[in-house]
């Protein structure tokens, strides 16, 4: 994907209240908050500011007007301009299409499984589990509320959210079943990993079994 002049996506959430109609600051994070996109997208009044100088500043918006009201001070009602609407409709038409790299926490865990020994990652993850179970259950109440008169178009991002959490709930308890039925690859190797550091074996030798064994098993592979 390009690399964007502004790349923060509530910049691309601006832009869509934006192209609705001129919208002031504070109209901006009322509009979003009452649609719920503070799920989806991370959103605070404070970075706000500043990605709306941001769009301002590459000649994404503009000041329309200013108002006020009674004793407040003025406030910026801002448009999008003819760039803001070739940039916002050319970022999603990308982040729609194009699958990209994305680095989430969980998977991150994962890679580093082995520090932990199996009955502590069980543990993990059956917790893991269990507050999935949770979320699902919220995100359904709360979509079965939501959807009172709405159209599908306007809660897909839940949707889409509420498919990645079964997703990811079906893939954990599999690889618990996995892991209780001694069937998850490589058990042994984990389980001997750590009843050898229970027994004062050092890291270091440890490391060097590690290697000797997993390049074993390549050449076996190969």
């Amino acid at each position: 994907m390009p690399k964007r002049p502004v790349s923060n996506p509530l910049a691309l959430a601006v832009l869509s209240c934006v192209w609705e109609r001129p919208m002031y600051p504070y109209e901006i994070t009322t509009t979003l908050r009452e649609r719920g996109k503070q799920d989806s997208i991370r959103l605070n009044f404070g970075s706000l500011y500043a990605v709306i100088r941001s769009l301002e500043s590459h000649g994404f918006i503009r000041a329309a007007r200013t108002e006020r009201e009674g004793n407040r001070p003025e406030r910026i009602v801002y448009e999008i301009t003819p760039a803001g609407m070739t940039e916002a409709l050319d970022w999603l038409r990308d982040l729609l299409a194009r699958p990209v790299k994305e680095y989430p926490d969980f998977e991150a865990g994962l890679s580093l499984l082995p520090m932990l020994t199996p009955d502590e990652a069980r543990s993990c993850l059956e917790q893991r589990l269990e507050r999935l179970d949770g979320e699902i259950r919220a995100r359904k109440e709360l979509e079965d509320t939501s959807a009172n008169g709405l159209p599908e178009l306007f809660l897909i991002e839940s949707s889409y959210r509420l498919a990645i959490q079964k997703a990811e709930r079906a893939f954990v308890a599999e690889l618990l079943e996995r892991i209780d039925r001694k069937t998850f690859g490589g058990l042994d190797l984990w389980e001997g990993l750590h009843a050898a550091l229970a027994a004062g074996t050092s890291r270091d030798e440890i490391a060097a079994q590690l290697a000797a064994r997993l390049g074993e098993g390549g050449e076996t592979t190969a």
